[in-house]
């Protein structure tokens, strides 16, 4: 008998969204455990190891058991375990609203659908620039969203300059500008978006606001 597909889990809970189109909603967020970067702003760091081994099944049911309907998988970086694929798929079909938040590190091919993918592209400040998987931009469509997380004026600037390079950043429904925690102005950083010559959307982290650096939320 073939064992039930299982991932390595570090928590599973239920918050606002605080970023992306559907921030302030109620959603349950899965977290996987692992991340192959390490990006020097990371919020997750706990999320790199441990976490208890779950199969998809338990997760689908507890998840379904919160009574909300939108579902947020997360991490670490998800896409780092196989069966996240698998994952995605059963919670679609469970008919719930679901989103994916993945690095731009990672292949996105084969992501059912009916996912609304988050891809978080890296800039300098992050340390891990050099990861970015440029194939996954003609993959993105209009139910996906871009977001990057700037550390200052320099990686505002070199967002720029990527998006002239890689306009098929803009097939995605919404392109997110997000300041790293207490890292730069958000006046500065309001006004840089203003001046722009691109149509970003600034984005602050709700629950970040709300609970600061408190895992769960």
């Amino acid at each position: 008998m073939t064992a039930p597909l299982s991932l390595r889990i570090t928590e599973v809970f239920t918050s606002l969204q605080g970023e992306a189109l559907t921030s302030g909603l109620p959603t349950t967020f899965v977290r996987l455990t692992g991340c192959p970067l390490r990006c020097v702003y990371c919020d997750s760091e706990y999320a790199f190891q441990g976490g208890t081994q779950r199969s998809i099944d338990d997760l689908v049911r507890e998840v379904l058991d919160t009574g909300v309907s939108r579902v947020c998988v997360t991490g670490g970086e998800p896409l780092a375990q196989p069966n996240c694929w698998a994952l995605l798929r059963r919670l679609c079909d469970a008919a719930l609203e679901v989103s994916l938040e993945t690095s731009g590190a990672m292949n996105i091919t084969g992501i059912d659908e009916r996912v609304s993918i988050v891809l978080d592209l890296k800039t300098p400040g992050s340390g891990e620039s050099s990861k970015n998987l440029l194939s996954n931009l003609a993959l993105i469509q209009p139910k996906d969203q871009i977001k990057v997380v700037v550390t200052s004026d320099d990686d505002f600037r070199w967002f720029e300059l990527f998006c002239d390079q890689h306009p098929s950043v803009f097939q995605a429904g919404a392109v997110w500008v997000s300041p790293s925690y207490d890292e730069i102005d958000l006046k500065q950083l309001a006004s840089l978006i203003l001046s722009s010559r691109h149509p970003y959307r600034m984005q602050l982290q709700l629950h970040k606001q709300i609970w600061g650096e408190e895992s769960g939320r």
